[in-house]
């Protein structure tokens, strides 16, 4: 990890305009890092970080993993993003709450704990930023909870399925995949999914879901309002 160029820091900024604000000198701290599945990292739940993170391009997932080492996926953190548990942690200063995934290339913006403490209290931009962050993932994971608390699975396994299937009438998705993002059993969502097979509304091959009928799906929502 090398100190920053120009050209670099203008391509952050263009992911992260409240940091235009920053002075040049400012910089000098920070560090891109750039990562993929196959990096080694120890960001779980009960790390204490030394780093603010901020996701410029790719993609992480942030979860959590009970006792019995079942996991659910909370949300994930995009571009332009930051994860919240991770500030949460660093201004309250507590351990990490959750564990986190890399799904793809990525590319890290890494602050020193210290330095983005200085960040948040000198400049309006940036905590306006990360707060509108808790506000915005606050909602996203509020909903998570109360389909959770809720809602029976066929409801939010349809949900999850709509959802997605925005992107296409493909989904590449394994059930152990799926029960890890809905936070089940991999042997519940097989028998669900059966059923929704049965009723004309997906298709299942290996490791592959195909989207047939939405208005079944829409159905299955509907009737566990």
């Amino acid at each position: 990890m090398n100190h920053l160029s120009r050209k670099k820091i203008q391509q952050i900024q263009h992911m992260f305009p409240s940091f235009a604000h920053l002075p040049a000198e400012s910089w000098e701290a920070a560090q891109l890092l750039s990562i993929n599945p196959a990096t080694s990292h120890s960001i779980r739940e009960g790390h204490i970080l030394q780093h603010a993170m901020f996701i410029v391009s790719g993609q992480i997932r942030v979860f959590k993993l009970s006792q019995t080492g079942r996991e659910i996926t909370l949300y994930r953190v995009h571009s332009g993003q930051c994860c919240v548990l991770i500030m949460a942690s660093i201004l309250g200063e507590t351990e990490y709450e959750a564990s986190v995934a890399i799904e793809e290339e990525t590319d890290v913006l890494l602050l020193p704990v210290s330095v983005f403490r200085d960040w948040m209290n000198t400049i309006k931009p940036i905590r306006q930023y990360i707060y509108k962050q808790f506000i915005d993932r606050m909602t996203n994971v509020t909903k998570l909870l109360d389909n959770i608390a809720f809602q029976p699975l066929p409801y939010r396994i349809a949900d999850y399925l709509i959802s997605e299937f925005v992107k296409g009438d493909c989904l590449r998705l394994t059930h152990e995949q799926l029960a890890i993002e809905i936070g089940t059993s991999r042997e519940v969502i097989t028998r669900i999914l059966k059923s929704f097979a049965e009723q004309g509304a997906i298709e299942l091959s290996r490791g592959k879901i195909i989207i047939l009928d939405r208005g079944i799906l829409n159905r299955i929502i509907k009737q566990h309002l």
